[in-house]
């Protein structure tokens, strides 16, 4: 497995692009991320593409509605990493799960080989991008370390309906304190 870079874009391209062009842009990258994945399996089918994941993720590759799922918002907040680093992730797991079937990790062995010797990228498994707008938390809880915690209005209701959260850090259960 060789690594072939995929030509990165031209960002002042990139950030002209309006909604339609920016969305033809990602069908093209995600066209292209795939025919370097035939390399390593031939018969690899084509992803359906979707542009309706919402909330916090970038992307998502689903495999029993056939293909890849993007974040809309998310994309047009950070374009050039989407065409860089989002598109060959979610590839990467569209390769690997037919190559290797369900057993294997989502961010095992297998994937990580395919991010650095296929795309010639770090194995980096979650992103890093502002998701205020993707993902809006207006409510806000707090714990025993004064940490603010934000919740979104589905998990808000079933923290109501009696569902507990803890905080990573000092493990206390959360508090509802407003909405914002």
């Amino acid at each position: 497995m060789m690594s072939v870079t995929l030509p990165s874009p031209d960002n002042d391209w990139l950030a002209s692009l309006d909604e339609p062009a920016l969305h033809e842009a990602l069908h093209a990258r995600v066209e292209a991320a795939w025919r370097v994945a035939l390399d390593v399996h031939p018969s690899l089918p084509r992803p359906g593409v979707w542009l309706d994941l919402r909330g916090k993720g970038a992307g998502q590759a689903h495999f029993t509605r056939g293909g890849l799922r993007f974040n809309p918002v998310l994309l047009r907040e950070n374009r050039e990493a989407f065409m860089v680093d989002v598109i060959p992730h979610e590839m990467a797991h569209w390769l690997v799960f037919h190559l290797e079937g369900p057993p294997a990790r989502p961010h095992g062995h297998e994937w990580r080989t395919v991010m650095q010797k296929l795309y010639g990228l770090p194995p980096r498994t979650t992103h890093r991008f502002d998701v205020t707008r993707a993902s809006p938390a207006p409510y806000c809880y707090r714990c025993g370390c004064a940490t603010e915690h934000r919740f979104s209005a589905r998990r808000h209701a079933r923290a109501q309906r009696g569902t507990a959260y803890h905080c990573r850090h000092c493990r206390q259960r959360l508090r509802f304190v407003a909405q914002k």
